[in-house]
Order: structure tokens, then C-alpha cells, then sequence
């Protein structure tokens, strides 16, 4: 099999691996506890923070363990909402092509009284620094955009987004569950006051993520009970897991260029092979996209079907999210950046890791070629296309 979505979960690393199993053999002690065994697994449950923090430039002050990035999206953005309350700023600001943890979160807080702004986004999948400044108000207590969209793979201008709410006095939010340990990221420089992570997006396990809050900031707790994480979460701390993350987080980023580098070059490979299918389209900037990110539509077909043949074919990869791969409707990302339903429904997200090798790449090119000219051959969408009843779009 030919793994092609990284972007939906990653295969944990040996490194983390070994951590997580030694840890739950060894280490299986509460860490609230008081006795020798439980001080043990406390120590490394605070050097996991002190690694995770190290990474993106943060204090280990600033961390809050989680169980992904889902939790730490709505902690942030209700905690931020809360702040805002208290001062009666009742406006938040957001883009129409977040995840959905975002996306619902901010859905929840407008019937409890908050008036949400979503900016558009560019056919580019980009996010503009100036429309972000023009849309700030009086009243907005939080700025909330993604790091990099977890369908197309644009990565946002966050450090000059981050200037602009830090000059304005309005607290910053960004979901990088798909940036971190795959982009260098230094939250203080960026000017960025919360920050969300799931492991399972960089060699980590699944179950297990953090939130970065900017030391002052106080957070609204989600889940009422003990207090472990400082108060801010409660919850006996998954020590395995979290000590997991901070080594595949630190291996991703000690390879952090290498990667990219090689990831940039199948990445382009692809692109350059899937651009020779006809009446297909790359969604988003060419450049301004993760590594191992690839995202194409092509007319005539549905993304389901091509989903199915290519795992027939030995390929796995999808159409989008995962969170919302059970749905029939078309991504509300491509929707975002200006394509039509018709077209929306043709798409393809390949995410590669960084393993993959040019032959992978070149297999998948074939692959996805066979497969769009195959299903093509009896679409009558594709038949009103070539016969001119239906115009093309790409």
C-alpha cells in the first residue's frame, strides 16, 4: 500500500512508539500522586512540556495537555469568548474555510449572544493580513485563522496576521494542528497568544494533543473535576502518550528541514504529473502550501468513486477532512475558494509522508490518471462535456 493521507493521521514513529510502550509498562503511576512512583511519572510529564515548549518557542508555563487539537481549538476560542464577555466584546473573527472544530465552536457561540465575522478566502486559499486589519472592530475580543488548511494546504501569513492583532490589542488564535512539526513555528516572534496540536499529525499518538496559551491569559476550563493541568483541564494526564508526543515532536523537528525538503520535491513531482490530466486544477497556492501537500479536482468525476479505485489499486488517500469524510456534500473549503459544487465533488487531498519515495509518487501519478480517464469514460457529465451540452469549467 502507498499511504497518501498524512494529512488524516500519521503512522507513529518507532521513536514514539518505544516511549509509549516502556512508559505504560514502567511508568503507570498517577502522577498527582504523592509516593515515589507517581512523582516518577510527574517528572516526565513535566519534561514532555518542557520538550513540547521548547519546539514552538513557548514557556512550559504555557502548556496545557489535551486530548487533541479539537479540545484545544474549543478551549481556546471559549476562553477568548469568556475574556471578551467580561469587557463586553461580543465579536469574533474567524475565515470561512477553518476545520469544523473551529467552524462549530463558533457556530455554538453565536447563539449565546456573539456576532461572528468569516472572511473570505481567495481562490489562492490565502487569507489577507489587510482584510483581517480592515474587518477588526471595537468590540472583536478574538482573531481565530488556521496555520495551514488541513484540506488544500495553504499555510496563512500568521506572523504578519499576529502583528496585526497584537497592535490592535485583540488576542490571536491559530488551529496549526497541520503546521506543527512539519513548519518551523515560534509563537512568541509570530505574535501568537493561543495555539493548537494534536500528536497524531506528526508521529505521535492519537488521543493526545496541547494548546498553547500566552502566559496571562485566562482559560475556561472544558471538563469540571480535578485539579491536574494547573486547574485548566481536569483529568488523570495520559503520561504514555504525552511523553510520546514530546519525542515525535522533537524528532520532527530536529529533522525539520530535511523533511521539508524532500517533502517540497514530491510534492512538486506530483503536482507537475496530475497537472497533465485534462480539465483537473491544483486547489490552492502552488508555493504557499504545506510539504506533502497536494490537492487537485478534476471535472467529469466523483470523489468518492475515485477514492474507491485508488484503494483498489493498493493507494490510500481522500477527499478531505476526515472529520467530515462521511458527508455528501462538497468540502466547504473548496466551496471557499470559488469552486462550484460540480467541481467540488471531483476532489482529491494527497498528503505524502516523508518516506515517500519517486517511485511512490511517480505510481500514484499513473494511478490517479488510469482512474479519472476510467471513470470519465461512462460519466454522463463527462459525456454532456464533450459534447458540448454542458460547458467546461476548468
Amino acid at each position: 500500500m502507498i499511504y497518501a493521507d498524512n494529512a488524516a493521521t500519521t503512522r507513529m514513529s518507532d521513536a514514539a512508539l518505544e516511549t509509549f510502550c516502556s512508559l505504560q509498562k514502567e511508568m503507570w503511576g498517577n502522577p498527582s500522586s504523592l509516593y515515589a512512583h507517581g512523582q516518577r511519572a510527574k517528572e516526565v510529564l513535566e519534561q514532555a512540556r518542557e520538550e513540547v515548549a521548547a519546539v514552538i518557542g513557548a514557556d512550559p508555563r504555557e502548556i496545557i495537555f489535551t486530548a487533541g487539537g479539537s479540545e484545544a481549538d474549543n478551549q481556546a476560542i471559549r476562553s477568548a469568548a469568556a475574556l471578551g464577555k467580561k469587557q463586553g466584546k461580543l465579536h469574533i473573527l474567524s475565515s470561512a474555510f477553518e476545520h469544523h472544530a473551529v467552524l462549530h465552536t463558533l457556530d455554538q457561540l453565536k447563539k449565546e449572544g456573539f456576532e461572528v465575522t468569516l472572511l473570505d478566502v481567495h481562490e489562492d486559499g490565502l487569507v489577507r493580513p489587510e482584510e483581517v486589519a480592515a474587518a477588526i472592530r471595537d468590540d472583536t475580543c478574538l482573531v481565530t485563522i488556521m496555520y495551514a488548511n488541513n484540506e488544500i494546504g495553504t499555510i496563512q501569513p500568521i506572523a504578519e496576521i499576529g502583528a496585526i492583532c497584537r497592535g490592535k490589542n485583540v488576542l490571536f488564535h491559530t488551529d496549526a494542528v497541520q503546521a506543527v512539526g512539519h513548519l518551523p513555528i515560534d509563537v512568541h516572534a509570530q505574535n501568537i497568544d493561543l495555539l493548537s496540536a494534536s500528536a497524531h499529525k506528526f508521529h505521535g499518538p492519537k488521543g493526545v494533543g496541547f494548546l498553547y496559551a500566552r502566559k496571562g491569559i485566562r482559560l475556561t476550563s472544558l471538563i469540571a473535576g480535578g485539579a491536574q493541568e494547573r486547574g485548566k483541564r481536569a483529568g488523570t494526564e495520559n503520561v504514555p502518550g504525552i511523553a510520546a508526543m514530546a519525542t515525535a515532536l522533537k524528532e520532527a523537528n530536529a529533522n525539520l528541514s530535511a523533511n521539508a525538503a524532500h517533502l517540497v520535491q514530491m510534492r512538486d513531482r506530483l503536482i507537475a504529473g496530475l497537472s497533465k490530466i485534462p480539465h483537473g486544477a491544483l486547489n490552492g497556492d502552488a508555493v504557499r502550501r504545506l510539504p506533502g501537500n497536494v490537492n487537485f479536482c478534476f471535472e467529469g468525476i466523483e470523489g468518492e468513486s475515485l477514492l474507491l479505485l485508488l484503494d483498489d489499486k493498493g493507494i490510500a488517500a481522500s477527499s478531505g477532512s476526515a472529520c467530515t469524510s462521511g458527508s455528501l456534500d462538497p468540502s466547504h473549503v473548496l466551496l471557499a475558494i470559488g469552486r462550484v459544487h460540480d467541481v467540488a465533488h471531483g476532489s482529491l487531498r494527497l498528503s505524502l509522508g516523508e518516506d515517500v519515495t519517486e517511485t511512490e509518487v511517480d505510481e500514484i501519478i499513473a494511478a490517479v490518471t488510469d482512474v479519472v480517464a476510467y471513470l470519465r469514460g461512462f460519466s454522463p457529465i463527462w459525456r454532456d462535456l464533450m459534447t458540448g451540452k454542458k460547458e467546461f469549467i476548468l
